[in-house]
Formats: structure tokens, sequence, C-alpha cells
């Protein structure tokens, strides 16, 4: 997929660990999170939802502590883990 997309910050996610309040703290300012793990993907609606930070956690952080990457955010939504459908929905990318 090639796409001209700007990116304002970048970190490498192997760079910092993190803590369950850490991961839940990211989610200031979000209204949309989409997290991948394995082959499943969980999406919280936070205006609807107020997730257990614990569950936030053992979903965002990997068991080293560290962020699951890719780690995406624009404008109010988050996406956590490599999730094709929500990357294309949230930068307007076409399929091909």
């Amino acid at each position: 997929m090639k796409n001209n997309i700007a990116l304002e910050n970048r970190e490498n996610a192997n760079s910092k660990k993190y803590n369950g309040d850490d991961a839940f703290a990211l989610l200031d300012n979000i209204d949309e999170l989409y997290v991948r793990k394995g082959r499943k993907y969980v999406h919280f609606n936070l205006h609807k939802e107020k997730p257990v930070p614990e569950d936030i956690a053992k979903l965002m952080l990997g068991p080293t502590g560290n962020f699951r990457a890719p780690a995406i955010r624009k404008d109010r939504t988050l996406v956590v883990g490599f999730y094709e459908d929500a990357l294309h929905k949230l930068f307007s990318l076409n399929n091909s």
C-alpha cells in the first residue's frame, strides 16, 4: 500500500515500557479505539463505553510492557496493532 501520509510524531515502541495506568492515560481525548490482537480486533466507542484500565492494558501492551505496534493516532481516534480496515477508514484510503 503506497500512500503519502505525513507523520507528526514517531516513537519506537520498544524504547519505552508502559504500565496499565500509562496505557489508559493515552486514551485522554480519544473517542474511538481500535485494538488488534492476533486475528481479532476490539473496537471501543469511548463516548458509550468506559473500559476498565486493566483490560485496556492487556489489549494495548505486549507481555514485556511495550506498546503494541503500530499505534497510530489521528485526531480523536487511536489504532493499536495493525488493523488494515481501521487504517483505511482513519486515513480515507482506497483498498488498492
